[in-house]
């Protein structure tokens, strides 16, 4: 079978890791990077001497022979690149935030199911194997009905991305849609059986009160039908990188964690602990796993879907609703009040 062709556009420090998992699969290949930056451009030479390099992503687009192309760029970047991605014809993996509103991402929903091509979101911890697990246990009822979770997150300021960009909030959006889009996802995806999401309360601060939508540290709570609800917290106060997932249901609980001296350490600490009857056990984890590792899994569920025809493991409407949490939630930082979806 023949392998499948990805493109990848944008080759800053997230997009040399996409092009070292696309590398690293058996049933892919790396046909092409687009990066605008001439420093960029010869490192993914050097990287990958056997990829077409180019300038200009419209002209990785012109090749024809390509399946499927990731959009790896800044945020205020991802509507406009990923439009001519879809409409070029090619299937598509696009990095979180899917797009900056909830418009931008409704007009992509839509021209990726006119032109019948897949559109993927890069929420890699749904195909991990520390996050998956959490997610297989309650989906198999090993701690009940969930009723209660919080995912925290402690780790170093966020790295000011190339240009600055991530620091700049007319780019970035707000620092929501930057990582706790990622939380936000796993709760929604965690309480799956509860129904969507009702409504939302957040709270904000940040240490340069010149600067007020950088926010250092954040928590929200998420609500569920039924009275279930979940609590997504982050600090960029903090030092390496710690995350955490606790859930507690009418029949058990589950705490799941992972240490690394960054998010993208090869060599991180992880773990997971099932508490039920009153004994807590140690939950094996298959693999190692991780940001660094995810993006492989990530790329192999991409070719499985298709060559299956099946839906991705995050699609279009996955990522619209976690743009909609994030900026439900910055309107809520910003009026103090619950918003409702």
């Amino acid at each position: 079978m023949a392998p499948v062709r990805f493109g990848l556009i944008g080759y800053g420090a997230w997009g040399s890791h996409h092009a070292r998992a696309i590398s690293a699969i058996s049933g892919a290949t790396l046909a092409a990077i687009a990066e605008c930056r001439p420093d960029g451009r010869r490192q993914a030479a050097a990287d990958h001497p056997q990829t077409a390099i180019d300038e200009d992503f419209r002209e990785l687009l012109r090749r024809e022979a390509l399946d499927v192309v990731a959009v790896v760029l800044p945020t205020h970047l991802h509507y406009e690149v990923a439009k001519e991605v879809l409409e070029a014809g090619h299937h598509l993996l696009l990095e979180k935030p899917m797009a900056l509103t909830i418009d931008q991402c409704d007009k992509l929903n839509a021209l990726a199911r006119s032109r019948g091509r897949l559109l993927a979101v890069g929420h890699e911890f749904r195909v991990s194997a520390l996050w998956g697990r959490v997610k297989e246990l309650v989906e198999n009822g090993s701690i009940g009905e969930p009723l209660y979770g919080i995912i925290e997150l402690w780790r170093n300021p966020y790295r000011l991305g190339s240009d600055g960009w991530r620091y700049d909030i007319h780019r970035v959006g707000n620092w929501i849609l930057e990582e706790p889009i990622h939380f936000f996802d796993l709760a929604r995806w965690y309480f799956a059986g509860a129904g969507e999401p009702v409504s939302v309360f957040a709270q904000a601060n940040g240490k340069q009160a010149e600067h007020p939508e950088l926010q250092d540290n954040f928590t929200a709570m998420l609500t569920f039908p039924n009275g279930r609800y979940a609590v997504v917290s982050q600090t960029l106060a903090g030092w390496e990188h710690h995350q955490v997932v606790k859930i507690t249901g009418t029949e058990g609980a589950l705490w799941a964690n992972w240490s690394g001296a960054m998010d993208r350490t090869f060599h991180p600490t992880f773990s997971l602990r099932r508490m039920g009857g009153g004994a807590v056990e140690e939950i094996p984890i298959a693999k190692m796993t991780g940001e660094v590792y995810e993006l492989v899994d990530q790329a192999e569920m991409l070719v499985r879907a298709i060559r299956e025809g099946a839906a991705p493991a995050v699609t279009g409407e996955d990522g619209r609703w976690s743009v909609a949490m994030c900026l439900k939630a910055q309107e809520s930082v910003e009026t103090g009040r619950p918003v409702a979806f």
